[in-house]
């Protein structure tokens, strides 16, 4: 009789997460956490078990599936919109009652606040700028005190901005939406989708590993250059330019939020320690595969 597999639950399993779960269920029994039924049932679709639980109206009697074989719990539902801390999180935690051997955590790299395009890794302090980054900094330790009370290994993964097929900014340039010109846009960082999968998949393999790590590509652009690679790869027009004072007047006050810091994330810990070996550290070859029909 063969041996059950070892399991993992995904929190909130949309574009990361169903990627991660196509990777891990060779090894794995996984189950994902979505907070809709129209979510489930897609998923479904895709032979993936799913269970229906919203973090933010928990019913009475909710529960988690939960295995003593509990390999990892991934968490990357995202906070809720308002206030300082998550208390999507917090709910969640309440639920698990089986610890299980690893927890991962994605975070972003918004903690570090601005940086005024200086370099951070994991050694800065963080200092959110945004009742979003302090989301997630206060979720960072109800994860730390959660893991350490049940002598769980605990992996954060701080991200900055994901690409991949299907995010990247087609419509914002078919539609010639503006961007701030060069000499002002700060300095950004991302991650393709497919790197980040495999630093999820490593936080969980590598016994090793432990706190926090950058999970970047190593390429410190920012957004203009990153809208202007695509648009060169694609053959669609480049954006109009505005300076920053005009874009303090048009854009939305969360666009105006990332643009408002600028910070070169370094990597060395993830590539070193995590053991992350990148697909796409050259972001053109990034792009052009993340493009549709792309390789």
């Amino acid at each position: 009789m063969t041996a059950p597999r070892p399991h993992v639950l995904i929190a909130g399993c949309g574009y990361v997460g169903q990627r991660l779960a196509a990777r891990l269920r060779e090894r794995f029994e996984v189950t994902a956490l979505v907070r809709s039924n129209d979510s489930a049932a897609a998923l479904e679709r895709q032979g993936l078990k799913s269970i229906v639980i919203d973090l933010d109206r928990v019913r009475a009697g909710a529960s988690i599936p939960e295995r003593l074989d509990q390999e990892a719990i991934v968490y990357l539902a995202p906070p809720p919109g308002q206030g300082e801390s998550d208390l999507r999180l917090d709910r969640f935690l309440h639920l698990a009652f089986v610890p299980p051997k690893t927890f991962v955590y994605m975070s972003t790299t918004g903690v570090y606040g601005d940086a005024d395009g200086g370099f951070v890794d994991e050694s800065t302090p963080v200092r959110p700028m945004t009742d979003r980054a302090r989301r997630r900094v206060s979720a960072e330790e109800m994860t730390r005190v959660w893991c350490h009370e049940r002598r769980v290994r605990r992996v954060v993964l701080r991200v900055p901005g994901i690409y991949g097929p299907g995010r990247l900014p087609l419509e914002r340039l078919k539609k010639s939406e503006p961007v701030v010109r060069i000499e002002d846009a700060g300095i950004s960082n991302r991650i393709h989708v497919d790197d980040l999968v495999m630093a999820c998949q490593a936080g969980i393999d590598n016994q090793e590993a432990r706190g926090v790590y950058n999970v970047t590509d190593g390429n410190s652009i920012s957004s203009t250059e990153f809208i202007d690679l695509v648009a060169r790869l694609t053959g669609l027009p480049p954006p109009p330019r505005v300076s920053m004072e005009e874009a303090q007047l048009t854009f939305s006050p969360e666009r105006l939020s990332f643009l408002n810091e600028s910070r070169r994330v370094g990597n060395d810990r993830m590539l070193k320690h995590l053991g992350v070996k990148l697909r796409y550290t050259d972001i053109e070859a990034g792009v052009r595969a993340s493009l549709p029909g792309g390789a």
